[in-house]
């Protein structure tokens, strides 16, 4: 079992950041200054973070931190809500971010540039209750389950982060990889038939890209938070290319909601049964599913302990 008070953290390098490595050095320096008692492992790839933050809850560590992004976050996450019953009640997950998308870390104040107010607040834990969205689709026939902090994409938004990934093992850097992934994504802007169901209201139409965020959603919900027990959902129609550049700009600003193609509504829970064969992510990580209709997306109210820094 593990000592008490130490920290057990998980450090998930990622493909085409050249400065992952030399930050987590940098961040396990500024812990051993500070005389932090830690325990690290060095996962292989996402599948590998789940299975080690199960590890590491077995153990009996009272605080989790992450070394990474959104998709690493994300395994934690559901490791952490597979096994929540048998967590103690102090339990808390924390995030050093060091990844390609960092949005959740970037609600709370937190950034890749300044880690030494990740390192401090997980020092001084202070922790609060945030929301988890649940997704529960079909692979293949048979239900499953994965959670999500920041939000579920389909379509658009799906395809930039496949585009970018694939594009990072190529080229070997994934924000030279973001160039080819927006100009294929600007002459194609692809539509899809969306079919589901927010509330009692049902909408059937066409659709260039759907956010679900329990978060900001990378700019695409940006009044959505994760502690009102309510989901933000976006649902943007095909603009004309070079009103593309419009959107992207607003995105930047966090004046998102206030493009004319975006529809934008609040629910806490979302039913969405068709996507015509739409790629789907949540928290940046592709769901794998071929048919994942009907996909069922609530909230699981203030269900994990998370450490966040004093000034948010």
């Amino acid at each position: 079992m593990a000592e008490e008070g130490r920290i057990g953290i998980i450090y998930s390098p990622h493909l085409g950041l050249d400065q992952s490595q030399k930050r987590w050095g940098l961040m396990r320096k500024y812990m051993e200054q500070k005389g932090v008692k830690f325990d690290f492992v060095q996962s292989e790839e996402f599948s590998s973070v789940e299975r080690l933050t199960k590890m590491m809850c077995g153990n009996g560590y009272s605080t989790i931190a992450v070394v990474g992004g959104d998709g690493s976050l994300n395994s934690a996450v559901n490791a952490v809500m597979s096994c929540r019953d048998t967590l103690p009640p102090d339990f808390a997950l924390a995030v050093l971010p060091n990844g390609s998308a960092n949005d959740f870390a970037r609600f709370w104040g937190l950034s890749v540039e300044d880690y030494k107010l990740a390192v401090d607040s997980i020092m001084a834990r202070h922790v609060r209750k945030v929301d988890v969205g649940r997704c529960v689709y079909m692979d293949e026939g048979i239900p499953q389950v994965r959670y999500f902090l920041n939000c579920i994409n389909i379509g658009l938004g799906a395809r930039l982060i496949k585009t970018t990934n694939d594009a990072a093992h190529i080229i070997g850097s994934t924000k030279l990889s973001l160039i080819p992934a927006l100009i294929s994504q600007i002459f194609e802007r692809q539509q899809f038939d969306l079919s589901m169901k927010i509330d009692t209201e049902e909408i059937e139409d066409t659709y260039m890209s759907v956010c679900i965020g329990n978060c900001h959603g990378y700019g695409q919900t940006p009044n959505s938070v994760p502690y009102n027990g309510m989901l933000d959902i976006s649902l943007i129609t095909r603009p004309q290319w070079w009103q593309l550049f419009e959107g992207f700009w607003l995105l930047g600003k966090g004046r998102f909601l206030n493009y004319k193609n975006v529809h934008p509504y609040r629910s806490d829970y979302v039913v969405v049964n068709n996507v015509d064969k739409a790629l789907v992510s949540l928290d940046g990580r592709m769901l794998q599913a071929k048919s994942p209709e009907p996909i069922k997306v609530s909230v699981q109210k203030e269900a994990i302990n998370f450490v966040v820094p004093l000034v948010k």
